[in-house]
């Protein structure tokens, strides 16, 4: 990570890998080792000195078994000084849930849960794309169509 200067992210991520390193009576030098680096080296991720490494991050994660996202919680992500996004994390897509949504009914009615994402996917169009965008992307579900031999 050469050439990357440091910030208070780094500090937060090391803190945690000492709290954890720690937690798990792993000393500075026996991590070190795993990682093919000297304890010198260690201590300056623990201190936020130098950025750590996603490969590194993902072995440390690996030898205390805590989850990467460990190193992250907390953090705060609205520093405007941040580049980045500080919105909040993207929820996973439901099926089910689409497939309850108000304009979709079950197996018994006129739609399955194909229909209903269908018509989340059509309204998503309407609302958020240019005719044009919307004629091509009419076309290119008619060949998909054709393809699959519908």
């Amino acid at each position: 990570m050469a050439g990357q200067k440091t910030d208070a992210r780094d500090a937060y991520v090391g803190q945690r890998i000492a709290e954890q390193r720690k937690k798990a009576s792993l000393t500075q030098k026996r991590v070190a080792q795993c990682f093919g680096m000297s304890a010198a080296q260690l201590q300056k991720y623990e201190k936020g000195t130098n950025r750590i490494s996603a490969l590194h991050l993902d072995t440390f994660s690996r030898l205390t078994g805590v989850p990467i996202a460990y190193f992250f919680d907390g953090l705060d992500r609205t520093d405007p000084d941040v580049p980045g996004f500080s919105e909040v994390p993207q929820q996973p897509y439901d099926a089910d849930a689409v497939a309850r949504s108000p304009n979709a009914s079950s197996k018994d009615g006129s739609k399955d849960s194909w229909e209903g994402l269908a018509e989340v996917v059509a309204r998503h169009v309407a609302e958020h794309f240019s005719e044009d965008e919307k004629l091509r992307i009419a076309a290119a579900l008619k060949v998909l169509d054709r393809r699959l031999g519908g």
